[in-house]
């Protein structure tokens, strides 16, 4: 059985990078963003959901997926300039934002720095500033692995030699057992440590503590951006979660304009692989019901 397709490629700055599309180009843009150590695979069960309402675009993020692994730090705002290099070169010039992970930061940044871009933002298990380590995660061992990530010479040990994030954190956070052909896909870009270094990158970038500086700033600029914004959002949680418990997300959808929020029963953190018709069903009726306002007609 061959576990994926061959995805089309585009070149991006000094690399490529791969993505997923399907259907109505006649229809507005849903872009999807993975986070890591995931690619477009994870929305492969959602996207045939929402391409009944959209053009379903789903890059995987460079170092990701089938996407190219240029010599770069892998840092967000890496990430941040090849994933804007991608949508000037696919065109697109507006998109409902389908985000969960590292995709949901890239979406907010995206957001705050566009926000005539965004039609409308899903977003799951988000990223977001933590004042200290103490919040951050559901459970001390899962706060302990994290810290393990950033310390000097062990964190490295368990990424980018021991794979863990594709073999432990990824199986980890989804309810049910992926099956083998499932981490086949997962493990087929990273099979060597220095392919890995993109998956080692970002757990050493997540704003916690106030620290890294530069991420912690963009990202508190992205939230409050987030707060002020007007644009529609549909917010998934499940319970436990991980990095959003379902009462967080309650209290964010509250707080946030035009924000409907979606529980979608027992969850982790990668919920495209425990919910991916809900998520999917729940995703073509929000751009359906956005579509259909009168402030949209002739948009």
């Amino acid at each position: 059985m061959i576990p994926d397709i061959t995805l089309p490629k585009l070149p991006v700055l000094e690399s490529e990078m791969a993505y997923r599309e399907a259907a109505r180009t006649d229809a507005p843009v849903a872009l999807f963003l993975h986070g890591n150590p995931t690619s477009s695979y994870i929305w492969r069960n959602i996207i045939p959901h929402v391409a009944e309402v959209a053009h379903c675009i789903a890059p995987d993020l460079i170092g990701f997926g089938q996407s190219g692994k240029p010599d770069i730090a892998y840092r967000f705002e890496d990430q941040v300039r090849y994933l804007d290099a991608f949508i000037e070169k696919t065109g697109i010039g507006s998109a409902y934002l389908v985000a969960q992970d590292w995709g949901t930061a890239l979406a907010f940044h995206l957001a705050a720095r566009r926000p005539d871009f965004v039609r409308g933002l899903a977003f799951m298990e988000f990223i977001r500033p933590v004042p200290s380590w103490e919040e951050f995660v559901r459970g001390v061992p899962a706060r302990e692995i994290f810290r393990r990530f950033r310390t000097p010479g062990e964190g490295e040990g368990l990424i980018l030699e021991g794979n863990f994030f594709v073999e432990r954190v990824l199986p980890g956070g989804v309810r049910r057992t992926l099956t083998e052909d499932e981490m086949a896909v997962y493990r087929a870009p990273f099979p060597t440590p220095q392919s890995r270094r993109p998956t080692w990158r970002l757990p050493n970038e997540l704003p916690i503590a106030g620290g890294p500086a530069d991420v912690h700033a963009t990202m508190e600029a992205a939230h409050a951006a987030l707060a002020e914004s007007s644009y529609p959002k549909l917010l998934f949680s499940a319970d436990p979660g991980a990095l959003v418990p379902p009462e967080l997300a309650e209290d964010l959808a509250r707080r946030l304009q035009d924000c409907r929020h979606v529980r979608l029963g027992p969850g982790l953190h990668y919920l495209q692989e425990d919910h991916p018709e809900t998520i999917g069903r729940s995703v073509a009726a929000f751009i359906a019901e956005v579509e259909g306002r009168p402030d949209k007609a002739g948009a």
